[in-house]
This record gives structure tokens, sequence and C-alpha cells, in this order.
């Protein structure tokens, strides 16, 4: 099979990907010990981003691995059901037609889900296949299948059943526009210029004021305190005294807390119980009580609802003034602000800059707002998960992330699972008219526990519960619980997790809770859901930002494969933004990074880049400039085979006898690909792929293509016999082969298309690389004194090639060289790597100076103690070379003045940054080196 004469990776990766699939390759093999790994499920609704395409990486490196190693590999995949997201999408899409969802009603919105699902739900499970991701999709999961769905049901029936599921009135994350509760990871709290009002609060007895500030003024309707720090000098007298609210004229006390800071503000800090969640706490260890004073759309009630902490019953209602009620808060917030400046209450406004709470899917602020919810209690589920860590059963790769493991743990409050949606599995509760709730698989298995009559009538609870919820699930659910499957039996617990540090908390921990919790041993104690959590960074642009759409800053990672051009990738990202008036400034920075848009780089290409990027730093910076590089990688690879197989098919390569002799060259790099191995076999053991990737590409570019295919030349094209030849064949086909097999976890690709040619010459008969054993060390083959036979070569044609480079001495010029100095063991490897030498150095002359001899004027290396000089007369134009480097030192002197120039500035010294400063220091004394080079090169060619 001729190769092409360039590689063309969209020529063979989805060939390639569609032939592993077709062939249940990356399902389990049923032999050796079982290894596991489940996806993150991603969002069914969501596209490809370069956090999938990390962490795919990551996992799919792992997988394959594992897989060649013998073990009986599962990935489970799987996708999310997105509740709040695929509701938008569908929501939007009715919108279109002047449909909303309640003209549909619930059941026919969620056949308009279903529909849109099987259409479009497919998106990322596809994009995920062009990563190369060897996933089981046999097994496939949605976390709303029956089978899922059931498995919530129980979970949920078994939770409530064991007193660790209540429903109960707390602070939730409420979304006005959407109308739903949502968790901490669906707010992106990002700096936005505000205010900070300050508010006259007069004492009861009328004394005076405290002046308070706030960045919320509308809340001010239901404050039931005001705080200052008990150690403030300021206030203390005036602790357990009342101050009248502006506008409704309702006393509240001052209290004493730590909590507040001296310094923000004025020290005096208005207390909101139902409206902050700081305020919440304080309010509940000081007995206050939570005033309501909004609706579920974030405007003022005309009734508030009075609750007090610990029954959370209604006490009695406050009207609210009537020229507030029904105004939307930030409405209502400009009246308030205008009515005390009108009436003096107003103290000052300051610009204040903040943290606004958006919610990522709606983009409005977000309200903490008191309402009926249902929670998981987690402080009892969270002591195993706990133990788990502590005794080593689960560890953290890095391991520093254990402590913001426990860090959450330790301090873990109740967790809402509750939403107000119609996407996602509906709470299996039940609720009579008189509000009595009931807890069941079903409504039939509710009125058979319960003993409710056929005339009692009951409607199910409204609500779904969280996306988190089913996902906690994750583990032990894909695999067939609550039945006590042979999937469950062989691959539980699981082997690895893969994910990101921000959702340690969502995720990670409830997934150890709620595994511990219904996952048993045999002996009844606690199974763990995994028993490492290789976590790993943000995804970051080369300048460290976050990649966000605002930004426009965000990568896909298909058009990095596939590439675009400028004019798409501008407006793919100004399409859409938030705040259209970025659009220009965004447009402007793509032009410039990327003038000529995307090449289209390969998969393999970008795996590479991802896993030399994955060290255990937190965040990952991105730089185009390595996918680059190691594109040039994939094409080394590529012409290193084509150079292999036009030296090797149809020749002799020792396959089926032992006629064959190895040279040292040989057994240098059979030696070096042992240590490569090791080097390999001990990255992945410690999840350092970087380190994998590192050892593969320096010895595939370094050692493997740039020395050893020279080194083979001589053999092959020279008088060697015939069993020489035959060795250096072998050794050729079978290094580079092994090489594929040793790349093939982070490169699957290009590595399967050469090794289907490759594969005859070395006897190997496996449909695919994949098939094939993972490459262990021999380390019987590692040859010391091979290795330090080729080092000595290297360094001998490598001071060579740099005296050629430094006088501009063409490589087609037959040099000269003298060796001088040096040891016994220098001599004996001269006079056994002549013929190497003349060849690859391209030499017609080489000769041992004995001790005292008279040396010519030449070029000098130094190589250990041995000298390297090459004769320098009659090699080149003196006299053109003279005023070559004479021109090149007027330019760098001119240079060093103005260098020296700028830092003898004290405009500049004194006002720039340090680092500035210390950068132009570094040219200066860089430029001097450079200076002083040349002059000792210009020295030596006037001499001739």
């Amino acid at each position: 099979m001729t190769m092409d004469s360039s590689f063309n990776p969209s020529n063979l990766e989805q060939r390639w990907y569609e032939h592993w699939e077709k062939q249940g390759y990356f399902a389990p093999s049923g032999q050796g010990a079982p290894y596991c790994i489940m996806i993150p499920p991603p969002n069914v609704t969501g596209s490809l981003h370069m956090g999938h395409g990390f962490n795919n990486t990551i996992m799919d490196s792992l997988i394959r691995y594992h897989r060649m190693t013998g073990r009986n590999t599962l990935w489970q995949p799987g996708t999310d059901h997105a509740g709040i997201a695929t509701q938008m999408v569908v929501e939007r899409q009715l919108g279109l037609q002047n449909i909303t969802r309640h003209d549909l009603g619930r059941d026919k919105f969620l056949d308009k889900v279903w529909e849109w699902k099987a259409q479009s739900g497919g998106t990322i499970t596809r994009q995920i296949r062009r990563l190369g991701s060897s996933v089981d999709w046999s097994r496939e999961r949605f976390t709303m299948d029956d089978g899922l769905s059931n498995a919530v049901k129980e979970a949920f029936v078994r939770l409530y059943e064991d007193g660790l599921i209540y429903r109960g009135k707390r602070l939730v994350n409420w979304d006005p526009k959407l109308h739903t509760a949502i968790s901490d990871l669906e707010v992106v709290s990002e700096e936005e210029k505000g205010s900070l009002w300050h508010f006259r609060y007069t004492l009861e007895d009328g004394s005076g004021y405290l002046v308070v500030a706030t960045t919320r003024p509308e809340t001010l309707l239901g404050d039931t305190a005001v705080a200052v720090n008990p150690d403030d000098e300021r206030y203390q007298h005036l602790i357990g005294k009342n101050v009248r609210l502006p506008l409704t004229g309702r006393l509240v006390p001052i209290v004493a807390d730590s909590y507040v800071d001296k310094a923000f503000g004025t020290g005096c800090v208005k207390i909101t119980p139902a409206h902050d969640f700081n305020d919440y706490e304080l309010g509940k260890r000081h007995s206050l009580p939570l005033i309501n004073v909004l609706d579920k759309d974030a405007k003022i009630l005309s009734e508030f609802t009075v609750l007090t902490f610990g029954s959370y019953e209604t006490l009695h209602g406050e009207k609210a003034p009537e020229a507030y009620a029904g105004l939307d808060r930030f409405v209502a917030r400009k009246q308030l602000v205008k009515q005390a400046e009108e009436e003096g209450w107003l103290d000052k406004i300051e610009p204040y800059a903040l943290k606004a709470p958006r919610g990522d899917r709606s983009g409005v602020i977000v309200e903490p707002w008191l309402t009926d919810q249902w929670y998981v209690s987690a402080k009892e589920l969270a002591k195993p998960a706990i133990e788990a860590v502590e005794d080593g059963r689960v560890k953290f790769v890095p391991e520093q992330y254990q402590n913001m493991y426990y860090s959450w743990m330790r301090d873990i409050q109740d967790w809402c699972i509750s939403r107000q949606l119609w996407w996602g599995h509906r709470i299996p509760a039940w609720y009579d008219n008189h509000g009595n709730v009931y807890v069941g698989r079903t409504e039939a298995e509710v009125r058979d526990k319960y003993s409710l009559d056929a005339d009692v009538s009951l409607r199910q609870d409204d609500d779904v519960l969280d996306t988190w919820f089913s996902s906690a699930l994750w583990t032990f659910s894909t695999l067939g619980w609550p039945e006590n499957t042979p999937e469950l039996k062989t691959f539980h617990p699981t082997d690895v997790l893969v994910t990101g540090f921000d959702i340690i908390f969502f995720w990670v921990a409830r997934m150890m809770m709620m595994t511990m919790h219904f996952m048993k041993n045999a002996d009844g104690t606690p199974q763990i859901p995994f028993k490492t959590v290789y976590v790993h960074g943000l995804v970051r642009d080369s300048e460290g930002q976050k990649m966000s759409k605002s930004k426009g800053n965000v990568l896909d990672p298909l058009d990095i494969i596939d590439g675009i051009d400028l004019e798409s990738l501008v407006a793919k990202r100004t399409t859409g933004l938030m705040k259209p008036q970025d659009a220009p400034k965004i447009e402007k920075a793509t032009r410039k990074e990327f003038p000529e848009g995307i090449n289209a780089f390969g998969t393999d290409a970008l795996r590479f880049t991802f896993a030399a990027l994955a060290s255990t730093g937190r965040d990952i910076k991105f730089d185009m400039k390595r996918v680059e590089g190691y594109r040039n990688f994939c094409n080394k690879l590529w012409n290193a085979a084509r150079f292999v197989l036009g030296n090797c098919e149809g020749q002799d390569v020792a396959v089926d006898h032992a006629n064959y002799e190895l040279s040292v060259a040989d057994q240098w790099i059979i030696s070096r690909l042992q240590r490569t191995e090791q080097a390999v076999t001990e990255a992945f053991a410690a999840y350092r792929f970087d380190m994998a990737a590192q050892a593969i590409y320096e010895f595939a570019w370094n050692e493997y293509c740039d020395w050893y295919l020279e080194l083979t030349k001589p053999v092959l094209t020279g008088d060697a016999s015939t069993a020489a030849k035959a060795g250096t064949r072998r050794t050729l086909v079978r290094v580079l082969e092994t090489l594929l097999r040793l790349l093939h976890p982070i490169m699957p690709f290009i590595t399967e298309e050469i090794w289907q040619r490759v594969k005859p010459l070395v006897g190997k008969t496996a449909d695919s690389i994949m098939l094939e054993a993972y490459p262990l060390a021999d380390e019987s083959k590692i040859n010391v004194e091979a290795e330090q036979d080729v080092a000595w070569l290297q360094a001998v044609i490598s001071a060579i090639r740099n005296i050629r480079g430094e006088l501009n001495i063409s490589p087609a010029k037959a040099l000269t060289v003298l060796f001088h100095h040096g040891g016994a063991a220098d001599q004996v490897r001269l006079e056994r790597y002549r013929s190497q030498l003349a060849f690859l150095a391209r030499l017609e002359a080489l000769t041992w100076l004995e001790t005292g001899a008279e040396l010519p004027f030449a070029a000098t290396k130094l190589v250990g103690d041995m000298s390297l000089l090459v004769p320098l007369k009659g090699l080149i134009d003196a006299e053109a070379e003279a005023a070559r480097l004479r021109k090149e030192l007027d330019k760098l002197e001119k240079e060093v003045g103005r260098l020296a120039g700028k830092l003898e500035n004290p405009a500049f010294v004194d006002k720039a940054p340090a680092d500035v400063v210390a950068k132009e220091q570094e040219k200066l004394a860089a430029v001097k080196a450079e200076i002083a080079t040349l002059q000792e090169q210009l020295v030596k060619v006037e001499a001739l």
C-alpha cells in the first residue's frame, strides 16, 4: 500500500472511527481485570467545547492504554437531560410560533421536548466521535431514559424513607425569568459597575440616626435589623436599641455580630434575612423574623409574608407602601432612591464595583428567595464519603484537591434538589386536598402504602429534580441499578473519574455520598464510586484568560480539527453576544490573532496538544502554536514511515529468520526505546500525561527520526553485509511499529493508518492496532555501552554542524576535521565510527593529532575533553565573510546604544514596571553576548 506523499488527517479520521465502531472494538472484551471510566455526561443541548476536548483526550488515552494492556475496559457514555437548558431551547422554538408551554400544557409540551431530543439531541455525541473517543456506544445512556428514571425514583423514595429527604422553606437562588430555583453552579458572578447607597435610619428616641450602606435599596422593605460589629466602639452604646425603618416606620433592633466588617460603608449593615444568604444566617443566630417582599417575578408584593425561624409558619402580613406594590424590583429601587432624596434620608451615593449574580441561562440577576423546596439532609451522607478519602480508598490527583473536597464536605449544607420546571424527573410525591404529602414510586404504590381510598384526590408534585440528582447516581445507575446486573458486579466501583475542579462540590461529592449510601460491598460496608479522581483545570486562552463568549476568545475544537476561514470565525465569535456593543472589539482581536483563519490541524495534533498540556496545575493555557508544532510532529512521523517503508518493503527485514546483525546504532535505538517505554508506563501510572507525551515526542522526533534514520543510511546505501542490512531493516520496522503502539492512546488515527502498512513487515495479523499489546520495557535490551557510543557520535556530529552554521559553510562542502586531546576511548570511537562520521557530517578527512602537534588556525569545538578543529584556510572567502561580520557587528552596536540609552533614561527606569525593565536588561545582555561571539569569529577570519 503506497502512502500519500503528505499526511492529510481528513482522509483517514472518519474512515477509521467508523470501522472501529462498526467492528465493536469499543465494547468490553470480557477478558482480563475490569477497568471502567464513566464519561461526565454532557448536556444533551450542548456542543463540543475545549473542556470536552481536553477531558475526552485524557479519558480516551487511559481507556486505550488499559485496553492494550489486556484489561476488560468499559468507557460508559451518556448525556444529561439538562433541565433548564433543554426547556429553554424548546420554549424558544415555540416562541417563534407565538406559543408558550402553558398554551400546550405539561404533557404536550413534554412531547415537544422529546421530539426535539430525537431530532437534535445527538449533536454532542456525534462531535465526541470526532475526538476519537472510544466509548462503548452500544451502552449509551440518557438521564431521562426508562432505566435511569426508575433509578432516580428508587433513590428518592429510599432516601425519603430513610429520613434523608424532606420538604422545607429555605433561601434559594431564584431566577425571576425562568421561575425556578437554580444551583450555585448555574449562577455566574462577574464584576459590574454599580452604586453604594447610604440611607439614614432614625433612632427610635429621635436622638439621631445611623447611616446604612447597601447595594440593593429595594430590599430595605424587608429589613428586620441593623447589625454592627461588637468591637466597633462607634456603636457599642447603641446595641439593643431600635431604629425606625424608612418608608414603613417599622422598628427594627440594632444587633451585634462579628460578621459585620467595620470597614465596609459606615460599619452599619441592614439585615434582610429573606433576601440575602449571609443575612439569613445572621438572622438565624439572632432569631430575627424573615419578611419576604418579592414575588416569583421579583416584583414588590402588595402584602409581605412575615415568617419566623424554625416553624416557618406565617405570623402576620404587612402591607407594602401603596406606591410600591407590584413594581419591578429595579423600578422600585429608582423610586425608593428618589423618595429618599426628596425626603432627606438619602445620605450619599458612591460608585461601587460589585459581583452581580446572574443566571447563566437567563442572564437576569438572581434573587435569594424564600420558597418551599425539597432537600437532601447531607451531613450524615457526608461522613462515610469523607472517611473514604481520609483512609485512601479514594485518591485525588493532584492530591491538593482533596483539601477542596474536605472544605466543602465538612461544612456541607442541605442540598436543594427541586426545580420549578416541566422537563426533568418529576418528584414522586403526591398531595391530598389537606396538604398532606405522600411519597412513593407511583400513585398506585402511594395509595396502597398509605391505605388511601380511591375517593381521596391526589395531585402529584409539579416540581422536578435537579439534574445533579440523577447525575449523582451516574456510576451505578448506568450499570443497571437497582437491579444487581452482571455489569454492576463487574465494573463497579469504577476506576477513574476525570473531571474539572469546578464541580468537585456539585458532582464528585454528591456521587460519593449517593453511591456510598446505596451501594454496599459483600460485607455490608459502603462501596465507593471510583478509586481515583483525576482533577483537571479550566482550558484558558494563551494569555491565561478564561474562554467565554462575552470575551470573544472561545475556540471550538472542531474548528481546530477541520479548520475555519477568518470571516466564518469572526461571525461565530460576534453572533449572539450578550452585549452586542462588544462585537467590534472582538472582531478586531480575532482578525489580529487569526489573520488567515484557523488551519485544519486534525484530531491527533489537537489531542497531543491537550496531553502535552496536562500537567498537575489548575489551569491549561492553550496555545495554537503548540497545535501547529504537533501537526508538524504528525508530518514528521508520516515522512519517517515513508522512509522506512521505502527502504524495507520487498526487502529482507529478518522477520522469519535470525540471519541478521545489529549495528551499534540499532542497539542504541532499541535501548532508547526501552527507556521510553519505562518512562511512558510510569507517566500513565502517575496520570502525568504531559510526561508521557514528552517522552514519546523526544524519542520519536529527536532519537528515531532525526538521528536513527540518518544513522541507518550508511548501512542501507553502503557496502555493509547482507546480515547488517537485514538487521537495520528489522530494527527500523520493529521500532517504528512499537512506537506506533506506544503513541496510539494519545494519537489514535495516524498510528492506526501507518500501523496497517507496517504490520505485514513485522508479522502482525490483528485487524486494528488497538487490539495489540501495549509495549512494555525489556531491561535486558538496555545497552549502556551503545548509548554512550552514540551519544559521543551525536556530540561530534552536532559540533561539526555548529561550526558550519556559525561560519556559513555549505552543508555540501566536504570538510577536514582534526581531533586533538581526548582520551583512548575517543580514539577507539573515532576509528570505530569513521565511516559514519564521514557520511553524516560530510567529511573528506578525519585525523587524530598527537599531543604536541602544531595546530592550524581553525574553528574549534569541545566534545568532553576532546577538541574538534576545522582548518579554515581555503575554506571560506575570508574577505567576504569579514565584511559580513563587520556589517552585523555595526548593526548590533547600534542596538546596544539604543537599549543602553533607554536603560539610562530615568523617565523609563523609574516609571516602567520592574518586569519590563528587566526584559530590556536581558535584551541588552543578549546583544552584548552576540557581539562577543561575532568579534571572536572576526578575529579568526581576519587571520586567514
